[in-house]
């Protein structure tokens, strides 16, 4: 793959971090900082975990529309527009390279845009001039076929292709809304820090690929993920890139420390 970028975000709760909430204020700084640092992408893939389908599944559609996948937010939330255009021949070309590797996976020219992506990608390039395709999880959550799918994306010939994975490095919904406590700190903090060793730290590929099969393990993993889909972006991105992080950008969203990793691919 050409692809020269790719970066798992925390993309926040919903379409808070566009309604001007304090408590996104430091992943708005994140992701504007990393629209600096990165170069303009030529199309930008975006695997999301509020996307689920039985095998992986692609947006095909040459203007996919907005999901609005979200419940209780003012009127203006249902009014956010983002429309970046499809890439079908990206997607085709992202189809092949799953099939070429043994991945069952299909194409929808009908599926829209849900805010995991139009959320961060409206705060980092806000003209919405690039085209945009976006990768299902599937539905099995198994994290042996995610890391797959991203070493099967190697297959994929795009020049300047940002890959973004779309998910929340911290996803305990009802901790969110729970008075503060020294053992959720605790444990959110212990799993960031597992995060940022498995995705940073100085370990050999084989070793970092088995701590995030056996994520499971890591101090405060079901505490912090009750349910992996939002995990699960980071193994696309991982299985894709090979290697540890070229930069870690932490933010603390809704109360809670958050991680963000780039891979700048030579």
């Amino acid at each position: 793959m050409n692809a020269s970028n790719i970066i798992f975000i925390s993309h926040g709760g919903g379409p808070m971090p566009l309604l001007g909430d304090p408590g996104h204020q430091e992943m708005v700084d994140r992701l504007n900082e990393l629209s600096t640092v990165l170069p303009k992408p030529s199309a930008i893939l975006v695997v999301s975990a509020h996307w689920e389908e039985a095998v992986p599944t692609i947006t095909s559609g040459k203007s996919p529309e907005l999901i609005y996948d979200y419940y209780g937010f003012p009127k203006e939330s249902y009014e956010i527009q983002y429309p970046a255009p499809g890439e079908p021949e990206l997607a085709s070309r992202i189809h092949q390279a799953l099939g070429q590797a043994g991945i069952e996976s299909r194409l929808d020219d009908k599926r829209g845009y849900d805010h995991g992506m139009f959320v961060p990608l409206k705060m980092m390039y806000p003209q919405a001039d690039i085209p945009v395709v976006q990768l299902s999880l599937s539905a099995s959550l198994d994290p042996e076929l995610h890391l797959a799918m991203g070493e099967a994306l190697k297959g994929v010939e795009w020049d300047n292709l940002l890959v973004v994975g779309s998910g929340f490095s911290f996803h305990n919904m009802r901790a969110f809304f729970a008075a503060p406590s020294q053992e959720i700190t605790d444990l959110n903090q212990g799993f960031e820090h597992w995060l940022l060793e498995t995705c940073a730290g100085d370990l050999s590929e084989p070793e970092r690929r088995q701590r995030l099969l056996n994520w499971e393990q890591a101090p405060g993993a079901r505490f912090c993920h009750p349910r992996e889909e939002h995990l699960l972006p980071i193994h696309v991105c991982y299985g894709l890139a090979g290697k540890a992080s070229s930069g870690e950008y932490p933010a603390k969203i809704l109360g809670k420390d958050s991680g963000m990793f780039h891979w700048q691919l030579d």
